[in-house]
């Protein structure tokens, strides 16, 4: 038995950020009834990062919206009040991601729901939350970023802010929405008390930064200082970052310059006994360490700093990583199916619980695929 067994989440969510927050409740046995439009449903159905295009659906879609079941309504259609009450009547949780604003005029608000259900937990996802003078801006993940400041830690020096590779505000704040839900979930089975839970992309992008924006609070706001040479890190010092090598690529984490160079051979780097400089310096030694771990394979250094307990590590492409064991033994793809037999291979839940992984499908509903189960 799965951990939220028993408890119904109504999803009125689209896009990325809120549906991977029901995705995942979902994951852990939550029954998840994703509320669409008729006809045409999620705008994500149709948001292609690729080619990729699975039974009629983005790969997208499929990646956030298996375990879910879909019912087609048409909020703005009177006659569709009584189902949509209905299931809010029924729900342990509701979910949406609406502009500010949005979700009032379509009477699917935290005080309409409430209404409905004082017991339901409300999770909502906006993008610069429900008051400021960001308000009104689209809360799209790219732009999030891009006023978060956290464009200015990706890249080398002589870069422009460059964005993450994957669209984190998103995954965040959906993160931080299911454990908000879960806190609100607990309560409301303990006290019968609901929850309204808010999050946004601004605020989760800035806890990503804790680590390094607790730095800037603390110490003069200085600003962070990408290396010039294969940064990875603006606040940590030499050489820590990615470096080319004869065939390939390492990563290297912290480690005492001197020492480092005493294991590669590397006589320039003994110089360098002042911990102050390894910041100071920091450039002038990664210019060094690239120099000379370009000289022999990627192999050859980890026969070296592995068995010295060196943080180091290859640095692997997708192909490269599912040919090893150590993949297969996470575990971290399943094949999934719909009803027609369509089935695709996905990632899955990276929980366990008592032992357990959260597995199996099926995989993301068509359109209005329940209807028959919640419209009268």
């Amino acid at each position: 038995m799965r951990p939220l067994e028993g408890i119904t989440v109504l999803d009125l969510s689209q896009f990325l950020s809120a549906p991977s927050a029901t995705l995942r409740l979902a994951d852990l046995g939550a029954r998840v009834i994703k509320v669409e439009r008729p006809g045409t449903g999620d705008i994500c159905r149709t948001l292609y990062i690729s080619n990729c295009v699975i039974d009629g659906d983005s790969s997208l879609f499929h990646a956030i919206n298996r375990n879910k079941q879909s019912v087609a309504l048409d909020l703005k259609d009177p006659a569709s009040r009584p189902t949509l009450e209905r299931l809010v009547r029924e729900a342990d949780v509701m979910v949406t991601n609406y502009r500010p604003g949005v979700a009032e005029r379509l009477g699917v608000d935290y005080e309409a729901a409430r209404k409905l259900n004082p017991a339901v937990v409300y999770g909502q996802i906006t993008g610069y939350g429900t008051k400021g003078p960001w308000v009104k801006r689209p809360g799209q993940d790219l732009l999030a970023q891009a006023l978060s400041g956290i464009c200015y830690l990706n890249g080398n020096a002589d870069q422009p802010p460059t964005p993450m590779g994957l669209s984190i505000g998103d995954l965040f704040a959906g993160q931080h929405l299911a454990q908000g839900i879960l806190a609100g979930v607990l309560r409301a089975k303990r006290t019968g008390e609901g929850a309204h839970v808010e999050v946004d992309l601004m605020r989760s992008l800035l806890d990503a930064q804790f680590e390094v924006f607790t730095t800037y609070l603390n110490d003069g706001h200085k600003a962070p200082q990408r290396s010039a040479i294969n940064n990875a890190n603006a606040f940590i010092d030499a050489p820590y970052g990615i470096y080319g090598t004869a065939d390939g690529y390492l990563a290297l984490a912290m480690i005492p310059v001197p020492k480092l160079g005493e294991l590669i051979g590397c006589d320039a780097l003994l110089a360098y006994d002042d911990a102050e400089t390894w910041h100071t310096k920091r450039d002038e030694i990664k210019a060094i360490v690239a120099d000379h771990l370009a000289t022999q394979t990627t192999g050859h250094w980890l026969s070296i700093l592995e068995p010295a307990d060196v943080w180091c590590a290859d640095v692997y492409t997708w192909d490269k990583l599912m040919s090893t064991e150590a993949f297969a033994d996470l575990g971290m793809t399943q094949r999934v199916s719909r009803p027609n037999g369509t089935t695709l291979e996905t990632t899955c839940c990276p929980i366990i619980i008592d032992g357990n992984r959260p597995r199996g499908g099926p995989a993301a509903p068509t359109v209005g695929q329940d209807n028959d189960k919640y419209v009268a």
